[in-house]
């Protein structure tokens, strides 16, 4: 009989960033489309207007983030070499604000994203900056915010403002 091994005992995945290119424009439309197909089930349009639709607020939501983060990171996430997801953070003289994070549904509830948060967390401890990002109230992802030390301090429309802020070294 065949047993399924440990996940805990499973090797972690190497995981790294690097600078988004051009070509990477397709993969970024698929994180953020990927985070938008439980809310579009429920919408009796064709693919094809649903497409339409997210390719709009995708590009959107980019010209979004560059207009208004224009010092930030924006990396693509690679596990195994495989692009993963996405992970935008702009860095601030008192703060680090992560303005997107999304991994692809095959590499959500892996410890990827936890791994790359705990990252910035050390991170902002190192700067004594909080660390700080908006998440969609009913985000499944909040559970792990709240878990990693955030706390909402503030909400913008169906987003809440949550913010880590830096332990007290005493």
């Amino acid at each position: 009989m065949y047993q399924v091994p440990n996940p805990s005992a499973l090797p972690m995945p190497r995981i790294r960033l690097r600078s988004i290119v051009k070509d990477d424009r397709e993969f970024l439309y698929r994180c953020y489309a990927s985070t938008r197909t439980e809310e579009l089930s429920v919408v009796p349009w064709s693919d094809a207007d649903k497409d339409q639709f997210l390719r709009m607020q995708f590009h959107a939501q980019s010209d979004h983030y560059e207009k208004h983060y224009r010092q930030a990171q924006f990396q693509v996430i690679l596990v195994d070499e495989v692009p993963a997801g996405r992970l935008y953070v702009d860095r601030w003289p008192k703060e680090i604000r992560i303005v997107d994070i999304t991994l692809l549904p095959a590499f959500r509830g892996h410890g990827i994203g936890s791994t790359l948060l705990q990252t910035l967390i050390e991170e902002s401890e190192s700067a004594g900056k909080p660390l700080s990002i908006h998440v969609e109230k009913n985000n499944p992802a909040m559970r792990l915010y709240l878990r990693l030390g955030f706390v909402p301090v503030g909400e913008v429309g169906v987003y809440d403002l949550m913010q880590r802020p830096v332990s007290s070294k005493e």
